[in-house]
Formats: C-alpha cells, structure tokens, sequence
C-alpha cells in the first residue's frame, strides 16, 4: 500500500508541475505584461502638473498605436521635460505606451 501511495503522489506531483507550460502552450492567458512601445505624436497641452510630473494633451491620432485623437494625461520620464511648457502650447512628443499607461520620453514646443 505505501509503494502504490508513493507512486499516486509521484504522478500527482508531476502532473501538477506540467500544468503552468501547458497553459502557456495551449494558448492561455498570460501574467506577463506586454512590453512598452514607443510612438510619436503632436498635441496641445490642456493641462500641466510640474510638481506631479504630469501633461494632459488633446492628440492627434497615434499611427504605431492605432490610437484616434483624444485628450488623455501624460507622466513625463523626467521633471525636467516640463521646463518651457505652457498651457495652449502646442508640442510634438515621443512617448513609452503600455497599454493606456504612457509616459512622455521626449517633448518639444513645436509653433
């Protein structure tokens, strides 16, 4: 009886270790986060937020995104992106999307 408890446990063990891969080879969802992708776009600045390092800008469409144009807020990579904007400015921006979270990577007064 011990042998044959042994051997249930051994197969039960095993079988339970395989199932993550097989999830993941059948096509089942992922934990992973999709990773960041970089995209370009122009915009005018609604709203600035230096002290939360935030930018809220009405965009054009976003082609590498297949974003439409809307009006959405920004984090900025660094405080410094934020010297030189004003409200009504209008600017074109490189940005990090992941998923709906973007955060601004380069930022420039453009007229």
């Amino acid at each position: 009886m011990t042998k044959l408890r042994s051997i249930l446990f051994v197969t039960a063990f095993g079988l339970t270790a395989m199932l993550p891969a097989q999830a993941t080879d059948m096509g089942m969802a992922s934990t992973a986060k999709p990773s960041a992708q970089m995209a370009h776009a122009e915009g005018v600045i609604k709203a600035l937020d230096a002290k939360a390092g935030t930018v809220t800008l009405a965009h054009g469409p976003v082609q590498e995104l297949k974003w439409p144009a809307m009006t959405m807020a920004f984090r900025l990579a660094k405080p410094e992106l934020a010297k030189g904007l004003t409200v009504g400015k209008k600017v074109t921006f490189e940005f990090q999307s992941q998923g709906m979270a973007a955060v601004i990577t380069a930022i420039k007064v453009s007229g």
